[in-house]
């Protein structure tokens, strides 16, 4: 009899370990408990901690409550501008509501990656390329927005969405490269411009003050000299003033006619005069010119026009 009461106390016991091992149930932190009794939902989700449940009557499933970051797999698209792109993006989102989101959707996960997919192909027919590369900022706005209408009823927060990359065309990076060398050329060009256009403010500054003081353009001149001479090259620089180019130009016709009669005068009545060793050259093409005059009479004004601009081309030389 006591054997027997042992046995059903023991049995009990067991069959007691048994019922609280299936009906214990402990939910973590980051978790919330949805319990359905016979298929029906419960009210009441189950916080974080130890909890027990009905065996073999009721069920707890566990809803992961964190946000979740779940890469959009990169969509292909055609922008408004007829630009073909690639892009693809990352959603982060969470669960607000454990109930809803067991209930109201299969798989809020699964659910939640083909939305964002429809609203990125969606987000890049509607925008420019531009818009793409630039403003980003706007563009995760809308797709935020476009991802979190429908997502409310299934329990669901979008909390950010960001476009990760914009894949381009080689054909439309070569281009956008060569439209930024242009502008940098152009940028360039413009800087060059203004720097000769202050240059020559300057310059004319300078010579405005050098005109009241000639000396000065001297000095100019001087400390030009010796800033090429400092270089220690073979060059040598003289400078060739301006005014005589401008008195040659001066010269009329009358003048050289003139000069040209009197170097035939003298030709026909000064004698030669004794040549030197240095004036050999010269002395020779006098006589070779006076041979031409006697032995061709009919072109006596034109081989002295030569002889005379011979001899001003030496006087020039020799100045």
């Amino acid at each position: 009899m006591v054997e027997g009461l042992v046995i059903a106390v023991i049995a009990v016991i067991c069959v007691c370990a048994v019922f609280a091992m299936a009906s214990a149930r402990v939910v973590k932190q980051y978790e919330r408990g949805v319990v359905f009794r016979l298929g029906r939902l419960r009210e009441g989700i189950r916080g974080p901690g130890f909890t027990l449940i009905t065996p073999f009557v009721d069920r707890l499933s566990k809803v992961n409550m964190q946000i979740v970051t779940m890469p959009v797999p990169a969509q292909d698209g055609i922008t408004r501008d007829n630009v073909t792109v690639r892009v693809d993006a990352v959603i982060y989102f969470k669960v607000v509501d454990a109930a809803d989101a067991l209930i109201r959707v299969e798989d809020y996960r699964f659910a939640v990656s083909q939305m964002a997919q429809t609203s990125l192909r969606s987000i890049i027919g509607k925008s420019d390329l531009d818009d793409l590369l630039s403003n980003r900022e706007k563009l995760n706005q809308g797709l935020e927005l476009m991802i979190d209408s429908p997502s409310i009823g299934w329990g669901v927060q979008i909390d950010r969405v960001e476009i990760k990359d914009v894949s381009l065309p080689e054909t439309m990076k070569r281009s956008m490269a060569r439209q930024a060398e242009a502008d940098r050329e152009r940028r360039a060009r413009v800087i060059n411009a203004d720097a000769e256009l202050q240059a020559s403010k300057k310059l004319a500054e300078a010579a405005g003050q050098m005109s009241d003081q000639p000396a000065a353009l001297q000095l100019r001149l001087l400390q030009t000299v010796v800033a090429v001479a400092a270089e220690k090259n073979s060059t040598l620089v003289l400078p060739f003033p301006v005014e005589l180019l401008r008195f040659l130009e001066r010269a009329t016709p009358a003048e050289t006619a003139q000069a040209v009669e009197a170097a035939s005068a003298a030709l026909r009545s000064e004698p030669p005069p004794a040549p030197k060793a240095s004036d050999a050259p010269r002395a020779a093409s006098g006589t070779r010119e006076k041979q031409a005059l006697e032995t061709q009479p009919g072109e006596k004004e034109a081989v002295e026009k030569q002889a005379v601009e011979k001899r001003q081309g030496r006087e020039r030389t020799t100045v």
